[in-house]
Parts: structure tokens; sequence; C-alpha cells
């Protein structure tokens, strides 16, 4: 059908816009408020030594479900301990613990409402349809927008994608009260208040329950997708792990997830009827423990040290010691983390996330001229698109400047003869790659984009593939990380290889993934290698493997960089 494409991404786009324009009030405050009580979580939970929390978690699984799974936490907790992830272990039972009380304040009124309202049951129920049904990465987008990078948008898109179950049960639960009850109640006269908190309610608890239970496990599995966008936790540990093709620690971190899971799913399966009752009575239990969590607050409140920074009104400060980062696996993220050491930046934290977080924070920051640090590089469209500046580095943290490899698997010039020396003679320069990526982030699609620069530059294609010997639809495999630089490159390519008879698939993968492909043959080639800094623990592990064609543009920089608007020109500027 020649029909015309509906604009509906772009009329998104707009309304994202717009929201993001006219409640920015709002939604700082919501930002503010989470980030302040999950604070106070983080602060109550990590108060004392580590062996207090274990102590007070396996008692009250202990309550809750008896002693064995009470050793079996005291002994997951220690284990966790041991493996150096404990304080990430608080981190995310406080982001748990915080989408879950989000759940159980907004979620219950809302089945409540569902339960005894018809007209909105039929409202929300394919509203949650779609929230269940939508991917949960796609919460993250508007999220970035509205709350910035961090944990903000992490808990958010948690909650939302978490809060149907509770939702749902709780309208089941009061709907499956039987009628003779109400009618009974409605008999001696209850009012509406009354017939809700004395019968249905307390009938309806276990379905609630349940409920609530699932919520907190499917907050719990959004940990990994909330460090996207830099949630710390064990989600970020995670994703760390992959992005380094670390399986020991990948199988450390997710083990500590599945310990996590085991004692909350124990935990909430059983608040209302623990397994140690009829010695101890749950009220009061649970009455100490609230005691507990409230003196604690309110004392860590008095005493906590308000350590005030020297130059209040410096960079520091207007950022709160933040440097925007991306993916956690990438090569210029260590090479950050040296500089900090370097220049001994121990007040400042490095936010992991994407490259893509990292942007949409910097265009926010941008046109509100507020300051902000992010890790660059360039070649990238955002030195065309802001005005920015790179930091000085004295201490030459970051290194010089840096070449862009191509390397492709032992065995391709053999197998595609062709296609191997068209990789090999692949090379263009920063203008080149820039105007793909210009084009790319103005909304064309990159393989249009590709098309584009291609039929504008045949001169220089044509030195690319003279002399190659023309393809018969034989397959090559090319791989990438989600970096602008790399996704023009890769789809310039790609359509040059296609145009030359080979049948070409594009697959977007981390840093490791990405060498590692390459190395066991099951992907064929990649224009993305960063040599000689910000991967050269990748191509050092697996430089037996691969096979280095040399660079294919010269001249590229990393280091930090702010708008020019921000009166800081070096690293030093930062202590």
């Amino acid at each position: 059908m020649n029909l015309p494409k509906i604009p509906l991404g772009e009329w998104i786009d707009s309304l994202v816009n717009w929201l993001t324009i006219t409640f920015a009030g709002l939604f700082s405050f919501i930002t503010s408020a989470i980030e302040g009580t999950l604070n106070i979580l983080v602060d109550v939970l990590s108060a004392g030594p580590p062996i207090v929390l274990m102590i007070i978690l396996a008692l009250l699984v202990t309550y809750t479900s008896k002693w064995p799974l009470g050793i079996f936490t005291i002994v997951s907790l220690l284990l966790i301990d041991n493996l150096g992830y404990w304080e990430s272990s608080i981190q995310t039972l406080a982001i748990v613990i915080l989408s879950g009380l989000l759940t159980i304040v907004i979620g219950v009124p809302i089945g409540i409402w569902c339960a005894q309202r018809k007209s909105v049951r039929n409202i929300i129920t394919p509203i949650l349809d779609f929230m269940q049904t939508m991917p949960a990465f796609v919460y993250l987008i508007p999220s970035i927008l509205f709350f910035g990078i961090g944990v903000v948008p992490g808990i958010i898109a948690s909650f939302i994608f978490a809060i149907a179950p509770t939702i749902r049960m709780t309208n089941l639960g009061i709907q499956e009260v039987p009628k003779d009850l109400i009618e009974a109640s409605n008999a001696f006269g209850s009012s509406s208040r009354q017939k809700l908190f004395k019968v249905q309610l307390p009938l309806a608890t276990p379905t609630i329950m349940a409920g609530v239970n699932q919520s907190i496990m499917l907050a719990l599995s959004m940990v990994v997708t909330a460090s996207l966008v830099g949630a710390p936790g064990l989600g970020a540990d995670v994703y760390r792990a992959v992005s380094q093709i670390n399986v020991g620690q990948g199988f450390e971190a997710g083990l500590s997830i599945v310990f996590i899971a085991i004692i909350l799913d124990r935990i909430t399966q059983n608040l209302r009827k623990p397994a140690y009752e009829h010695i101890v009575n749950r009220k009061i239990v649970f009455s100490i423990l609230a005691m507990l969590v409230v003196i604690t607050a309110l004392v860590l409140g008095f005493t906590k040290e308000n350590t005030v920074k020297e130059n209040a009104n410096g960079i520091g400060s207007q950022t709160d010691y933040e440097i925007i980062g991306i993916e956690p696996g990438a090569g210029l993220m260590k090479l950050t983390r040296d500089a900090i050491k370097d220049y001994g930046l121990n007040d400042w934290q490095l936010i992991e996330g994407s490259s893509a977080a990292m942007v949409a924070e910097l265009r926010k920051a941008y046109n509100n001229q507020e300051p902000i640090i992010v890790t660059g590089w360039s070649p990238h469209w955002m030195f065309s698109s802001f005005n920015l500046k790179y930091l000085e580095d004295p201490n030459n943290s970051f290194g010089g400047s840096e070449d862009i490899h191509t390397i492709v698997r032992k065995g391709l010039e053999q197998d595609a003869p062709g296609a191997y020396k068209i990789l090999d003679q692949f090379s263009w320069e920063t203008s080149d790659m820039e105007e793909v990526m210009v084009d790319i982030a103005d909304g064309m699609d990159p393989s249009e984009a590709a098309v584009k620069w291609i039929d504008a530059h045949q001169d220089k294609v044509v030195q690319w593939t003279k002399g190659a010997q023309a393809g018969n639809g034989e397959s090559i495999n090319l791989v990438y990380v989600a970096w602008d630089t790399e996704i023009a490159s890769t789809n310039v390519i790609g359509k040059v290889l296609e145009q030359n008879g080979y049948t070409v698939t594009l697959r977007q993968v981390e840093v490791g993934p990405m060498f590692a492909g390459i190395a066991n043959g099951s992907a064929d080639a990649m224009v993305a290698a960063w040599l000689p800094g910000t991967h050269l623990e990748y191509y050092n592990t697996y430089k037996d493997d691969i096979v280095d064609l040399g660079a294919n543009l010269q001249g590229t920089k990393n280091g930090l960089v702010v708008p020019e608007y921000v009166d800081i020109d070096s690293i030093e500027d930062l202590n």
C-alpha cells in the first residue's frame, strides 16, 4: 500500500517535548522527592556494620517463613558481603523497596476505585494491558527527558512496569468478597467507608498481598534495565559484566540478585500470616521494625555530617559533583575513572548509563544553560549541534589522539576476498563521518544517511572498491556498538558491501561481545575499534584471534566535555 506514513513518532516527540517544558517544575519536584526518599532508605539500610542489617533481615525472614529460611538469609547475605556486592545490594534493596512502596500507595487506591466503579475499570484495564505489554526499555526514553539521568528515571520506569499486578489483584480481591457479606454489612447500616475497611479490604488482603508480591518481583527484575540510565546497584554490576564479557562478575552479581529476590519474596508472601505469629503477635513485630526505621532515620538526620564542599558556588556544587558517562563497559569510562584518580577528584562521581542518555542529559542542560560535564569523544555530531569544548588534560590521563581500526575475523580473506579488500581499503575523514552523523541526528534513517553520503562521495567509494572482487551473495556479518560514530561508519561500509554483491547483516552489541564475536568467528568484521587507548584492554585480550587491518579514521579524541558557557578550562579546575 502506498499510503503516507502516519507521523505517530513525531506526534509523540512533540507531546514529550511539550510535557518536558510545561511540567519542568513538577518533574523537578518529583526528582527531588524520590532522590531524597531513596537517600534516606540507603542511609537507614547502611546504618551500622553490615552484620546488623543481616541479622535483622534474617530474624524477619525467620519470623515470617520459619528458621531454615532464616539460616539461608544470613548465609546468603554473608556471601554477598564476601563477594564485594554489599553496597550494590543496599542500593538495589532501597530501589526495590521504594518502587514497591509507590506501587502500594498508588496501586491499591486505584484498584479499589476500579472495584467500585465499572466505568473506571473499563478505562484502566486497557491501560494496564498496554503498560504490561509495552517493552520496559520504552519507558526509559521519556523518563530520561523528564527526570534526567540517574536513579529516578529507573525507579519511575520500574514503578510503571510493576504497578499493574497490584491494581489488578486489588480489584479482583474486592470483587471476590462474597455478596452475602456485603448484603449483611448493608443490612447493619454500614457506611461505604466502614464496608470497605471492615469487610472488603480484610477479606481481600491475601489477594492484594499476592499482587504486591508480584509487583516487588517485577520491580526487582527491572534493576538491570534501570542501570541503562544510570541507576546504581546490582543491575549496574550485571550490565558492566555483560559489556566486558566478564562471566564471573556477571554470575556473582546475578546470584546476589537471586538471593535478594528470594528474601523479599518470602517476606512479602508471609507478611499476613507469619510462621511464628503464635509466639509473637505480628503487630508487635512490625511496630518494633517501624520504630527502628523511624528512629534510625531521625538519628541519622540529626547526626549526619553535612559537609559543605569548598567553593560552594563552584562547578562541583552546580553539577552535584557528577560526571555524566556512557556505557559502563566502554573504554572511555575506564579512562575517565583513571582521570578521576589522577586528578584526585575524590568528591566526584562518574554516572554510568548509555551514550544516548548522556546526549539527552547534555541537550537538556544546554537548552537550560545549566552547567554539565560529560564524557565526550570526537568525531561526534554533538560538537556540530552544541557549542562545546574539551577540558584540558595536563596529566594526559585520556592519552593523545586515537585511531579507529577495522578488524576482521581470521579466514575472511579466503572466504570473501572482495569484502576483505573493501574493508582493508576503507578509510575516510572526520568531516565525512560527521556529515553522516548529523543527518542521522536530524532524524534520517541510518541506512538512508549512508546511501546519501555514498551517492555524494563516489570518488572515495571508488578508492575503497578498487580491485575488489564482486561478491555473489556471500553473507557478511558486521558488528558495532551503539555509538553515533560506529552507527555511521558501519552503515556506510555495509551499504558499500551490499552494492558490491554481498548480503550484509548489521548487529548492534556491546563492546566486549563485539570483540569476542570477531574472535570466535560468529561475526565477520567491525570498523569500530578505538586504539591504542579506548579499546586496548579488549584488543589485548583477543589480538591473537583477530586480524587488524589498520586505521580507517585517524585523529579521534577522548576527554571531559563541557558547554562553552561553563567557566572552566581544565580538569584541574574541578578540584
